[in-house]
C-alpha cells in the first residue's frame, strides 16, 4: 500500500493586471521643470526643451521659447524659426524674442518674415529682434513697418533705424516725428538725435515746443547731446513754465551746453524745493563751471538729500581747489555711499594727492561704487603706495560678462549700481598708471596673469570704466588698449625665454 503525498498547496498565479498607469504631470509642472532646468544657466542636453517646442499647451511652448531665449543657445535657431509659424501668437512673440537673443545672422530672413505677422507684438519684437542682430540688411524691412498701424511697431521702428543708421533711415525717421502717438514721436526725436548729420539731428529742435512733455525731453536730452547752443533760448522757455516733470532734462542739457548766459537761471533752481531738480541744477552748474557754480556746491555739500551732497561733491571736483580738501574729507564719512563716491571722484579730479594714504582705506568699502572711485582716484593720483592693494584686487575681480548689471540698490536709498561690473577694467587702468610708464616687476606680473585670462573677444570689448573717463568728446578705449598703456614696451616678459 502506497502512502499519499500530501498535496502543495496551489501556486498562486502572478497577477499580470496592467499597472496602474501613472499621471502624466500637469502644464503648469511641465513649464515649472522648463523653468527650472534652465535656472542656473546652459544646458548641455536642450532636447527636452526643444521637443516641448511642440507641446499641446501653448502656455508650455511658450515658456520653452522663453528659456531658450534666456540660454541664448545657436543650437536652437532651427526649431525656434520653426515656432515662428505657431498657431499661438504668444509662443511666436516668444520665439521672435529668443533668436534676437541668440543673435545670429542666419535668422535675419525668417525675422524680417516675422515683420508681416497678423499680431502687433509679434511685429514689434521681431523690429527690436532685429535691432539685436544689427544687421543695417534690414533697414529696408524695417522702414516698411513705419507706417504700421500698431503704435507698438512704429516705437520699435523709430528705435531700431535710430540705433541702426538714423542717417540712412531718416526720411522714415521724419514721417515718425509727426506720429499722432507722442510715445512714437519722443523716440523718433531721440532717434533723428543720433544722426552724425548736422541738419538731421538738429531738426530736433523743433520738438522743444511739442505739445506732450515727454517728446519735449527727448529733445532736450538731443540738444545737449549735440551741445546745441541755438536750443538755448527755447530751453530757457521751458524753466519758465510752471511744468517741472521736464526741468531735470533742461537743466543738464544747459550744463553740457556750457552757454554762461544760463548760468543765473541754474544758480535759481539749485535752490529749488525739490531735490530732483537741486541735483540736476548742481550736477549743471558743475558741467558749466561758470565762476557762481563754486559757492552753491560747497553749499550744496550738506544738502539734507544724499543725492545733491554727492552732485555737489562732484561738482567740487571741476569749480573747487585746495581750500575743498577738508570738506571733501569730511564726506568720506557720509552715510550714503553716493555721497563718499561723490567726493573720492572729486578729489581724485583736483589731483589731491596728499589725501591719498586716507583714499586707500576706500578700497575695502562695502560699496562697489565707492571702491571703483578710489581705484580709479588713487590711479590717477599715481600713488605708489596702493601698488600691492590693487594687485590683489586685480586678481580679486573678474571680468564682466554680458552687459552691466546693477548689483547694488534699495529703495530705501535710491542706489542702484552697475560698479562690479566696472572694476576690473578700472584696475588694469590704475595700475597702468602707477607704473609710470616704466616696468615695475609685480605690476608687470599681474597684469600680464590678468591679460592672460582673457579671450580675444574679452579683450577687443569697449572698456567699462568709471565715471570721470566717460567723455562725450573722447571715445573709451578697449581693453586690449587699456593692456598697452598699461604694460611698457620696455618691459621684459618674464615668460620669454
Amino acid at each position: 500500500m502506497v502512502a499519499e503525498r500530501p498535496r502543495r498547496p496551489a501556486r498562486k498565479r502572478p497577477d499580470r493586471r496592467a499597472p496602474e498607469p501613472t499621471a502624466s504631470p500637469s502644464a503648469s509642472a511641465r513649464a515649472a521643470s522648463i523653468r527650472e532646468s534652465v535656472r542656473t544657466g546652459a544646458l548641455e542636453d536642450i532636447g527636452p526643451l526643444l521637443l516641448a517646442l511642440s507641446d499641446p499647451v501653448a502656455g508650455v511652448r511658450e515658456t520653452a521659447a522663453v528659456a531658450l531665449g534666456f540660454l541664448k543657445d545657436p543650437r536652437a535657431g532651427t526649431t525656434l524659426v520653426t515656432a515662428l509659424h505657431d498657431p499661438d501668437e504668444r509662443v511666436r512673440a516668444a520665439a521672435v524674442d529668443a533668436l534676437g537673443a541668440i543673435g545670429r545672422p542666419t535668422h535675419r530672413e525668417a525675422l524680417e518674415r516675422a515683420l508681416e505677422d497678423v499680431d502687433a507684438e509679434v511685429r514689434a519684437k521681431a523690429t527690436l529682434a532685429l535691432l539685436a542682430l544689427g544687421d543695417r540688411r534690414s533697414l529696408p524691412a524695417l522702414a516698411l513697418r513705419a507706417d504700421d498701424a500698431s503704435p507698438a511697431v512704429r516705437r520699435a521702428v523709430a528705435i531700431a533705424l535710430g540705433r541702426l543708421d538714423p542717417e540712412a533711415g531718416f526720411s522714415s525717421l521724419e514721417r515718425l516725428l509727426t506720429d499722432p502717438v507722442d510715445r512714437v514721436r519722443r523716440e523718433a526725436v531721440l532717434a533723428v538725435g543720433r544722426s552724425p548729420n548736422p541738419e538731421q539731428w538738429a531738426v530736433a529742435r523743433r520738438y522743444l515746443s511739442d505739445p506732450a512733455r515727454r517728446v519735449r525731453v527727448a529733445a532736450a536730452v538731443v540738444a545737449g547731446r549735440h551741445r546745441d547752443r541755438e536750443s538755448v533760448p527755447l530751453l530757457l522757455q521751458l524753466l519758465s513754465t510752471p511744468e517741472t516733470w521736464e526741468k531735470p532734462a533742461v537743466l543738464v542739457a544747459l550744463g553740457r551746453i556750457g552757454d554762461r548766459a544760463a548760468a543765473a537761471a541754474l544758480v535759481e533752481w539749485a535752490e529749488h524745493p525739490s531735490h530732483w531738480i537741486r541735483v540736476c541744477a548742481v550736477h549743471a552748474l558743475g558741467e558749466m563751471a561758470p565762476p557762481e557754480a563754486l559757492a552753491v556746491a560747497r553749499q550744496h555739500l550738506h544738502d539734507p538729500y544724499w543725492s545733491v551732497r554727492g552732485a555737489a561733491a562732484i561738482a567740487l571736483g571741476t569749480v573747487g581747489g585746495p581750500d575743498d580738501l577738508g570738506s571733501l574729507v569730511d564726506l568720506l564719512h557720509d552715510d550714503h555711499p553716493w555721497v563718499r563716491r561723490g567726493a573720492i571722484y572729486a578729489l581724485g579730479s583736483l589731483g589731491l594727492s596728499e589725501v591719498a594714504p586716507r583714499l586707500r582705506e576706500e578700497l575695502f568699502d562695502a560699496a562697489p561704487e565707492v571702491r571703483l572711485a578710489a581705484v580709479w582716484a588713487l590711479g590717477r593720483l599715481g600713488d605708489d603706495g596702493a601698488r600691492d592693494d590693487l594687485v590683489r584686487l586685480l586678481y580679486q575681480t573678474h571680468p564682466p560678462s554680458g552687459a552691466p548689471v546693477p548689483v547694488e540698490g534699495s529703495s530705501a536709498n535710491g542706489l542702484s549700481s552697475d560698479a562690479e561690473s566696472r572694476l576690473f577694467d578700472a584696475v588694469i587702468q590704475a595700475l597702468g598708471r602707477l607704473s609710470h610708464g616704466l616696468p615695475d616687476p609685480l605690476i608687470h606680473r599681474s597684469l600680464l596673469d590678468a591679460f592672460g585670462r582673457l579671450s580675444e573677444e574679452e579683450l577687443d570689448r569697449t572698456a567699462r570704466l568709471p565715471l570721470p573717463e566717460l567723455r562725450a568728446d573722447r571715445p573709451l578705449p578697449t581693453v586690449r588698449a587699456l593692456f598697452e598703456v598699461a604694460l611698457p614696451a620696455t618691459a621684459d616678459d618674464e615668460d620669454a625665454g
